[in-house]
């Protein structure tokens, strides 16, 4: 048994209310510069629709993730090695900028300086690209509250498998949101598929990043991705992808995706897993069973035999702790509530989802019916024309059971304590009939429906200590072991280019005191730090470069021309 830590969230959607906060907030933060003017990290989609890129679940088109070969060995959807590289210029499987759209601004100038007319003038859209006027006709949010639209649904790669008694009358059930962000999963199919070892695992919480100076842009990552949350950066011609906002999540700070959620709706806490058994699970021969193999791999934090590994591996104390406190390992092992995307993708990914209930409480009631009494709520869940089917494709690989026994628990739940609510003593059969007790019942309320900040967000900070391994890299990818699908090592391909390059630019203490203190505080260092966050892509950024001297001693020779050797220094402006 090999335990690694690992990072992870869960996201409810019953609360998701599809405002688009959190993808707003990402942009702002990571995204807002030029080279990445299409590029959404979080994005919020609505269920049923065809998602961002347009049909991005489509693995027979996109070829992402993994597949069980000969032997029952894992190997990408891309083919073998062999096939990867004689496509290495030229990857063919790639979404086009009509599958993500053609980012816009507007012309704004022209309703400042257009001069006094009849007409109203009309700030016409620009590409952001080419900067000529264009025609809007998709986005990344184009299908937003337009589940069941038969223009949009008809190309839903999920809605494809489902029977055909959901389809016909899709639009006269419900509709809901799902929010997305890179999976950072424990299997990475995008770090397998980089021929330059610049995606990687990191060893310390299995958050997946891109290294910038090994990325030399062969775009087989994206490929790779079978959530296609890797972009190209068109400018930088490197690859970017979601980060976990691993500078706050290394000081104890949320994700900004989490922290500005209006809904409240994410969990974040790690949880720790067998590496060992990673390539295992994996290859579950039925897609079926990869859910339940994937949630076999996630340890037990307070079993001492756990203890024990997890310490002789380096895992600090404090983050064992925080493993026991783990909302994420409470809801995927303990209540068993939350469930994968897409777990046939083989990937092991780690941001999970408790399906949405609310629809069958609202259409109970709407019939006259109490829509929270245990028996109606148990009853509509088998017969009402919800798709159940449809949430089965998304995270259960098709198997309707384990949704079905998810949205009893949460049904349940509601009923229980409805009865405390309303003063009425707990009817212990309601827990008993979703094998629960009360007492489950009422931390799991508590922790969908009132945790605290501090419930939602069990974040252990990182160790000073190592912070020269996390920073320098010298590690490697986590998944870089003997039979692992990490690539490593040195090649042809630009492997190891360029040496390791420190991640971080400020140290713990420092970006903590900043992000939590309460007023606004000017750090000293201020001038000597490099922001990134607003640089066009050109050019040097303001401090990345210690500043040029004013006069530049030039050798001339006799004629005026030359750098002549021995010629007297002449000293003259720097240009």
């Amino acid at each position: 048994m090999r335990v690694m830590a690992q990072m992870g969230m869960v996201m409810n959607l019953d609360k998701c209310i599809g405002c688009h906060t959190c993808s707003v907030t990402c942009k702002q933060a990571w995204t807002n510069r030029s080279g990445v003017e299409y590029v959404w990290f979080n994005n919020v989609e609505t269920r049923p629709g065809q998602g961002y890129p347009r049909t991005y679940e489509d693995q027979e088109k996109w070829k992402g993730g993994w597949e069980v070969g000969r032997g029952g060995r894992l190997r990408l959807r891309t083919g073998s090695r062999l096939k990867r590289l004689l496509t290495i210029f030229g990857s063919p499987v790639q979404p086009s900028m009509r599958d993500y759209y053609e980012p816009w601004t507007y012309d704004y100038e022209t309703l400042t300086s257009a001069p006094v007319q009849e007409h109203t003038p009309v700030a016409r859209p620009r590409s952001l690209l080419t900067g000529e006027p264009m025609k809007v006709e998709w986005s990344a949010n184009w299908d937003d509250n337009l589940g069941g639209a038969p223009e949009l649904t008809r190309a839903d790669p999920v809605l494809r498998k489902v029977s055909a008694q959901v389809t016909e009358k899709l639009e006269q059930t419900f509709l809901f949101y799902l929010p997305r962000i890179c999976e950072h999963c424990i299997n990475p199919s995008c770090a397998a598929s980089c021929p330059s070892g610049a995606i990687y695992k990191r060893a310390e919480d299995g958050i997946v990043l891109v290294d910038q100076d090994r990325c030399r842009g062969w775009r087989m990552c994206i490929t790779g991705c079978p959530y296609k949350k890797v972009y190209f950066n068109h400018r930088t011609g490197k690859a970017e992808k979601c980060t976990f906002c691993f500078p706050r999540v290394e000081v104890g700070i949320p994700t900004v995706c989490s922290e500005t959620c209006v809904g409240r709706l994410r969990y974040i806490g790690i949880v720790l897993y067998d590496a060992d058994r990673v390539l295992q699970a994996a290859a579950t021969p039925d897609p079926k069973d990869l859910y339940a193999a994937q949630r076999s791999l996630i340890l037990d934090p307070n079993e001492p035999e756990v203890i024990r590994a997890a310490q002789q591996a380096g895992i600090p104390r404090d983050w064992i702790d925080a493993a026991q406190r783990s909302p994420i390992h409470a809801l995927i092992n303990r209540y068993e509530v939350a469930l994968p995307l897409h777990p046939e993708y083989r990937t092991m990914p780690m941001v999970w989802y408790i399906p949405p209930l609310s629809p069958v409480v609202d259409a109970l009631t709407e019939t006259g019916h109490d829509g929270e009494d245990a028996g109606n709520v148990f009853g509509a869940i088998e017969a009402l024309r919800i798709p159940v089917e449809y949430l089965a494709e998304l995270f259960t690989a098709g198997d309707t059971a384990r949704v079905t026994g998810v949205l009893r628990k949460l049904g349940a739940m509601r009923s229980y304590m409805r009865d405390l609510n309303l003063g009425r003593p707990a009817d212990e059969s309601i827990a008993a009939a979703v094998g629960m007790t009360g007492r489950d019942i009422q931390d799991l309320h508590r922790l969908l429906a009132v945790a605290k900040y501090d419930e939602r967000y069990v974040i252990p900070t990182a160790h000073s200590e190592a912070g020269p391994g996390m920073e320098e890299l010298d590690a490697g990818c986590s998944l870089d072991y003997e039979g692992g699908p990490g690539m490593g090592g040195s090649g042809p391909f630009g492997e190891m280019s360029g040496g390791a390059t420190p991640i971080a630019v400020e140290n713990f203490q420092m970006l903590a005191s900043r992000q939590l203190s309460d007023t606004p505080a000017t750090p000293q260092d201020k001038e000597q730090r490099v922001n990134l966050l607003n640089w066009d892509g050109k050019g040097s950024p303001e401090g990345m470069f210690p500043p040029r001297p004013e006069q530049t001693p030039v050798l001339h020779g006799p004629d005026g021309g030359g750098d002549q050797p021995g010629a007297p220094s002449v000293t003259e402006p720097k240009p």
